[in-house]
This record gives C-alpha cells, structure tokens and sequence, in this order.
C-alpha cells in the first residue's frame, strides 16, 4: 500500500511503506476512511503540516481518495512513527452548512452546482431528477443532507462517492464485481444479525394541505408480530402516487438494517460497496444474495491482512 499526501500547495509526497494501515468504505455516509502510520522521517513535517489530501494506492490502483483530518507523530515501542487520518469526500459536505434557500423546480443538475461543486468535488455521473414543486434546503443543515434530501425525495436513491472521491448522484447499479463464498473458502469469521428493532410495519403519509392520507403496510412484518408505524407529513399538492412512493420507501429503508451479515477474509479489498456476493455457508444455514454495504481492510506487520465485508441483503 502506498499512501500519497497532497499538500495545499499542490504538492506530491509519497509517504514511507507503511507499519500497518486501515480503510473503510461505505460509499456514502458514514464517510469513508483511513488511518495509515509510517516510519517517521524528519523531512516529513513540513509535508504533514500542508496536508490537505490523501490518496490510498493498492497495487497500482487508487482505492481511496479523502481529506486529511489529523496526523500524530508518536515516540514509543515501535520508534518514531507518524499516523495520518482521514475521511473521504463526503466529509467536505458534511463540514459545511448551506444558507437557507428555497428552489422551483430545481434540478438536481442545479442543486449540484449549488451545493456540491463549490467544494471541489467533481461527478462521475448526475441523474436526470427533477423536484416538480418546491424544494427547500433549511438553514444550518449540511450541504450533503441538502443533495441526500433532494436525490431520496426525487429520485429514491442515495448519492454515494466513488473510490477515486467522485460523486455519484444516480441510482445504484450492480456492479460487475460479483463474489461467491461457500464452506471451502477460508472465512475467518462470520456473524449473522437479525433486528427487527425500527423496521416499520405501517407507514402513513399525510397531506398537511390536503388533509389526505395514504397507508402502506409491511405484511412480512406485521405476519411476524411487529408493530411500529410512522407518520410522514409531505408538502401540499402531494400526488397519491408519490405519497404511495413515499410510503413504500420508507419502510424499504427502514428494512435495510434488518439483517446483517459480516464475514471476515484473509487478503485486501476482496470486494468493494455495492458489489454483490453469493454466500452458501450451510454451517450457519446462509444461503442468498447479498450486497456489499461496507468494506473495511486492515494491515500490520505483525497481523498480516484481512478484509471484513458488511453484507445487507439485496432487494
């Protein structure tokens, strides 16, 4: 693993080979991250006090790209060594708070170039989203719940940040990335968790203008017991088809945490969010597709490498 430091001057530095280092992808938020410590070197602290960006290479390839929160030079057991942290680029949203604005049919094309583009984040790709009525960005919230808001609202998707820190706005595709695991591969550490803790079995969207309401109901919950209803309040004018739409997805996102898989691998970056995995471990009676949520790869001289993917199931 080589880690690149990127100085606010538009400088390079390619820091030491790593003591032991760590990455962690969602995708979206919470943001991606890193730690990585190096053998320390005095030429170091003039780059480590300008650094601003940070590109995590493997094998050739860019894994990650984020900012540069913090760096600590560290005397002790292992000698002098220094550790950068960071988080991906979804922090530069989280981190700044928009004006309060109000838009008439905006676009998402506009409420990137509003919200988005001034904090240097380039797009891979923008989907074709537009809010129809009035869409308000409130004061004092970030300018990443502003883009979440408005691609949940109108699109039914989450933004989420390539690999190479460049914003996807667009709804998630497979991937090509596609992994089968069985009982012969060498899993390190599996677990399986069933909540049902939040998962909705009845959301009801209200009208406030209109005074119209629109149920949706979760029968496989309600068929296990459950009982856990919301009421969603939508701005006037709502049709009836997007308040069954907002209905229905919320209880799909209320449903995305209800069963979780996470399966630890020897090795690095076996996988990568959103791509899919086909998981038969008769010894823990899993069997399905899933999809990849988080991956997360740790490294240390003494430990080796492993991976540990989160696995939530696909719909």
């Amino acid at each position: 693993m080589t880690g690149r430091i990127y100085t606010s001057e538009h400088q390079v530095f390619d820091l030491p080979e790593p003591v032991e280092w760590q990455v962690i992808h969602t995708g979206t938020v919470p943001c991606d991250s890193y730690a990585m410590t190096v053998l320390y070197q005095p030429d170091m602290r003039p780059v480590l006090e300008r650094a601003a960006g940070f590109a995590a290479i493997w094998e050739g390839e860019t894994v990650l790209r984020g900012t540069v929160d913090e760096y600590t030079v560290e005397l002790g057991t292992e000698g002098l060594t220094a550790t950068i942290s960071g988080r991906g680029y979804a922090a530069r949203l989280l981190d700044n708070e928009t004006r309060p604005v109000t838009y008439q049919d905006a676009t998402l094309a506009e409420i990137i170039r509003c919200h988005v583009t001034p904090y240097g984040i380039a797009c891979q790709e923008v989907a074709d989203v537009r809010a129809g009525n009035v869409f308000t960005a409130a004061a004092g919230i970030s300018q990443w719940k502003v883009l979440d808001g408005f691609c949940r609202t109108y699109g039914g998707f989450s933004p989420r940040f390539s690999r190479t820190g460049k914003l996807i706005a667009a709804p998630e595709r497979a991937s090509g990335t596609y992994l089968t695991i069985g009982d012969e591969d060498p899993v390190l550490a599996c677990t399986l968790r069933e909540d049902h803790y939040g998962v909705l079995t009845e959301a009801l969207v209200i009208d406030k203008t209109r005074n119209v309401s629109y149920s949706v109901k979760n029968r496989d919950m309600i068929a296990k017991g459950g009982q856990c209803r919301r009421v969603i309040y939508t701005p006037g004018q709502s049709t009836w088809a997007a308040m069954r739409y907002t209905g229905e997805y919320q209880i799909q996102r209320s449903r995305e945490d209800e069963k979780i898989v996470t399966l630890t691998l020897p090795g690095s970056f076996p996988a990568f969010p959103g791509d899919r995995v086909s998981l038969e471990l008769r010894r823990m009676g899993l069997r399905g597709m899933f999809r990849v949520a988080e991956e997360e790869s740790v490294f240390s001289q003494r430990g080796g490498a492993t991976a540990t993917l989160t696995l939530k199931e696909s719909v």
